[in-house]
């Protein structure tokens, strides 16, 4: 497969930037963990994504996706924002898009890399 042409990476990416801009117009005053976590966690899946659109045989940053998309989705527990509707939604939402995006990509990014191991 060639660089830059998943689709479900495609979705990650604007997944990710969707929840790391989302405390601009999702209400997390006075709860700064809520404010923290989406803008981190939505960065690191949106960089990830860009790794995995540019290096599609990589398959360790699939799993990466996934994983941060589990840490977003638990996040709002954890964190304990969930009190903010908005912001909570925006991170199951996402973290749930995440999980299902990147263990989808996780079949073809092995094909990819074994294809590129094999002479």
């Amino acid at each position: 497969m060639r660089p830059w042409t998943r689709l479900p990476d495609w979705g990650t990416l604007l997944a990710g930037l969707y929840a790391a801009l989302s405390p601009i117009w999702v209400s997390t005053t006075g709860e700064r963990d809520a404010f923290w976590a989406l803008i981190a966690l939505g960065a690191l899946l949106a960089v990830t994504s860009l790794f995995s659109l540019a290096l599609p045989g990589v398959v360790a940053t699939e799993w990466l996706t996934v994983l941060f998309g589990v840490l977003l989705f638990v996040a709002p527990w954890v964190l304990t924002y969930t009190d903010r509707v908005g912001a909570s939604w925006t991170s199951w939402v996402v973290g749930a898009i995440a999980v299902v995006l990147g263990g989808f990509s996780v079949p073809a990014s092995n094909r990819i890399h074994r294809q590129a191991i094999l002479p």
